[in-house]
């Protein structure tokens, strides 16, 4: 389903109109690296960068069993994911804002690892409820399908916000 648009025209520039989703999922398709921010137990954030899948309107990534992140979202599933370009005049930077949900079903699971695969060449084993990597590791992936996503364009100045019904 696409959501609804909203230019913010007091963070644009006058005569500008709200970025196309199409260019944002677009933009989620082909981006490989995002930063990941997520809550630590004392309330601060932790952010971190890792590649992430667009698939089926949700944002998939996948973190080490042991890792920081996964245990800030055992406790706490909020997430926001972003991507973008870090050059102030072009490109446009996308806000990514939801609740991470672990994904064990095996189907989803062999797809997101083809996924991985041929988008990214990392090479992952499919088990009874997360990835393998090469050398063992359990990954646990999450799903991310998203509350609210802003974007904000470098040339011309826009800010986006898109609702989600």
């Amino acid at each position: 389903m696409e959501p609804t648009a909203e230019l913010n025209e007091d963070f644009s520039e006058p005569g500008t109109a709200a970025v196309p989703w199409a260019k944002v999922e677009r933009l989620l398709e082909d981006s490989e690296m995002f930063w990941l921010s997520t809550v630590r137990a004392n309330g601060h954030p932790h952010v971190t960068p890792l590649p992430a899948v667009w698939w089926e309107g949700v944002l998939h990534f996948c973190t080490g069993d042991q890792e920081q992140k996964s245990a800030n979202l055992v406790r706490n599933p909020a997430v926001v994911l972003t991507t973008g370009i870090n050059r102030l005049r072009e490109g446009v930077d996308v806000v990514v804002e939801g609740t991470a949900v672990r994904v064990t079903d095996r189907h989803r699971l062999t797809a997101l690892a083809g996924l991985w695969k041929s988008k990214l060449d990392w090479d992952y084993e499919v088990g009874s409820d997360a990835f393998r990597d090469p050398d063992g590791r359990t990954g646990w992936v999450f799903g991310v399908a998203p509350a609210k996503v802003l974007s904000f364009g470098k040339s011309p100045y826009t800010q986006t916000r898109y609702r989600f019904s």
